[in-house]
């Protein structure tokens, strides 16, 4: 790629280019929508540096604080969520402060296009005391992702570099520069500032606060902080994508953008504040800025009038604002969309059998929570990652073996590896006595297939120890461990009951890939009309590639069919024909 040009960039790859240019050693990361894609955009670098998939946001940004303290660049990446996993380093390293610049990047989900809920990711920064850059477009992400490693080595402070689904996946022009090179900083043992046992973290908490008041001082003069002064009658204070709605939506209005959203610059808004008539706090989510500019006895105007839920627009803006309502023809209704499985998802013969028998699923997050939605409806709870099994374990703890029987716990190998595998040590531990199902399809799915510890192959592209899951399990004490194929109907049901009537901890492991892995030709199946009896016995699955004729007859769409034979062996009366054999 030639240096010195301007191309157009997604944000997520503008911050992964931005993390480049700064001269960035170490990035690791695990897949979350909407931030998977800044590794996968990074690793294209890899020639000058090293990115990884971590098996959690804990271990990610735990590799990062280690590369920092030896002093190169370094970076982790997740999202929202994730950060809650990685907030037992991310709060110590708040104290310890750096060596090399350490930015971790959060992308939050305004909206929940992704995500079990709309968490902010200023809230939990504002509670470590981790100072927050929020870059407004794919030029500020790249500049800003520079700006965030000189500003944590000028300071010694870790930066949180926030993101939201509409700056991750939109575009935007990119001016390309060529990277620093960056000479890595001597490590010089310091026991005080590494080693947070309480007596050094107390003294460490007293220089942080020093720290923070200074880049609270600097804030008011960063070039990032920018005031743009129009008609002095509406004045808005502003952050990150929902500065573009305000200057569509209010474009005589004058605006104060904040680069830096955690500390805020006072002076700098107590003087914008002075200048204006009219003052609106503009920010998606939470009123992490309006809750502190009203506590410095600032007269303004926020969530009295804006939405804590969901992503802004510039319509919404303008009627907030000025009363007007947007001229504009009610647009074509698109068709809805349910959510649901793939054509020949491994998951979907699972949840059929486990439906068949009338259990019920503590779930997980993964392409396989979709077995929540109808017809299959058989997921009764999904709370985060690795959850299923703990879940599970908590409902034996309250209401007994017998009780526990009519349920299973369902995880992907991704999230279980991700912290599964804790929650199973707990089960073996504390005497339990629940089936998990480990749905392994032999990636990490839902984010867009990305490897992990047991697919063999890493972030790079090299060849890796693939993780044995099965032995995993009989390692932390689990006897009873099966592997099935997904698609073995007979023999899956058989093991399900078998192991679910027993008083031990058991695992199975139904492991066949997903089948948009496979690059080989698709089997080809027909319904016949003359055949089908109408009994909708191939229906109960829910695949998106079964349909019903006019007379209630089947059809296949052989476009979207993948030829998984799930729909042939569920038909009694042999009207589902293989007329052509795949290659996989």
């Amino acid at each position: 790629m030639s240096e010195m040009k301007k191309v157009i960039m997604l944000g997520n790859e503008a911050i992964a280019r931005g993390a480049y240019e700064a001269g960035v050693k170490v990035s690791a990361a695990y897949p979350g929508t909407p931030s998977t894609e800044i590794s996968e955009y990074l690793v294209q670098y890899k020639d000058d540096l090293y990115c990884e998939w971590s098996p959690n946001e804990k271990v990610a940004a735990e590799v990062a604080v280690g590369a920092s303290v030896v002093g190169v660049r370094a970076m982790c990446c997740m999202k929202h969520v994730g950060f809650n996993v990685a907030a037992d380093p991310a709060y110590t390293v708040s104290y310890m402060g750096v060596n090399g610049g350490l930015v971790i990047v959060v992308a939050d989900d305004p909206g929940l296009y992704s995500s079990q809920n709309e968490q902010d990711t200023r809230m939990v920064a504002r509670a470590a005391q981790l100072p927050v850059l929020e870059p407004a477009d794919s030029s500020e992400a790249k500049e800003f992702m520079k700006q965030a490693f000189e500003l944590s080595e000028q300071f010694d402070r870790p930066f949180v570099f926030r993101t939201t689904t509409r700056l991750a996946h939109s575009q935007g022009v990119v001016e390309l520069r060529e990277r620093k090179q960056i000479e890595d900083k001597p490590y010089e043992k310091d026991i005080r500032k590494t080693v947070m046992m309480p007596g050094n973290a107390k003294l460490r908490h007293i220089e942080i606060e020093k720290r923070n008041l200074e880049l609270a001082e600097a804030a008011n003069t960063l070039p990032i902080n920018k005031v743009e002064m129009k008609d002095t009658k509406i004045g808005v204070i502003t952050s990150g994508i929902p500065y573009q709605y305000v200057k569509e939506a209010l474009p005589d209005a004058s605006v104060l953008k904040l680069g830096m959203v955690n500390p805020l610059p006072r002076k700098l808004i107590e003087d914008f504040a002075s200048r204006v008539e009219e003052l609106y706090i503009i920010e998606e989510l939470d009123p992490v800025i309006e809750e502190q500019v009203k506590s410095w006895g600032i007269r303004a105007v926020g969530k009295e009038i804006f939405t804590v839920q969901g992503e802004y627009s510039a319509n919404m803006i303008r009627r907030a604002v000025l009363g007007e309502e947007p001229n504009f023809k009610t647009p074509a209704q698109v068709p809805v969309r349910p959510p649901i499985l793939c054509p020949g998802c491994p998951h979907r013969s699972v949840y059929y059998v486990v439906k068949k028998l009338g259990l019920h699923v503590a779930g997980d997050i993964g392409c396989y929570t979709l077995g929540a939605v109808a017809p299959l409806g058989v997921v009764d709870t999904t709370v985060c990652m690795g959850s299923s099994i703990s879940s599970l374990h908590g409902m034996e703890k309250a209401k007994g073996k017998d009780y526990i029987k009519n349920w299973v716990a369902a995880i992907g190998d991704s999230t279980f590896l991700h912290t599964g595998i804790n929650s199973l040590m707990n089960m073996v531990y504390n005497n339990a006595t629940g089936t998990v199902l480990i749905l392994d399809n032999s990636t990490t799915g839902m984010t867009g297939h990305q490897d992990h510890a047991a697919t063999g192959r890493t972030l790079q592209g090299d060849p890796a120890y693939a993780i044995d899951i099965q032995g995993l399990c009989r390692a932390v004490g689990v006897k009873h461990v099966t592997e099935v194929n997904a698609f073995d109907l007979e023999t899956l049901e058989k093991t399900i009951k078998e192991e679910t009537a027993r008083d031990e901890v058991s695992v199975i492991i139904t492991k066949t890939p997903c089948v948009l892995l496979s690059k080989g030709k698709k089997p080809l199946y027909i319904a016949h009309e003359d055949k089908c009896r109408k009994c909708g016995m191939c229906m109960k699955p829910g695949c998106p590639a079964m349909t019903r004729r006019e007379n209630g007859t089947i059809r296949i769409d052989d476009t979207m069919c993948t030829g998984c034979g799930l729909c042939m062996d569920l038909c009694r009366f042999g009207a589902i024909e293989l007329v052509k054999a795949g290659d996989r």
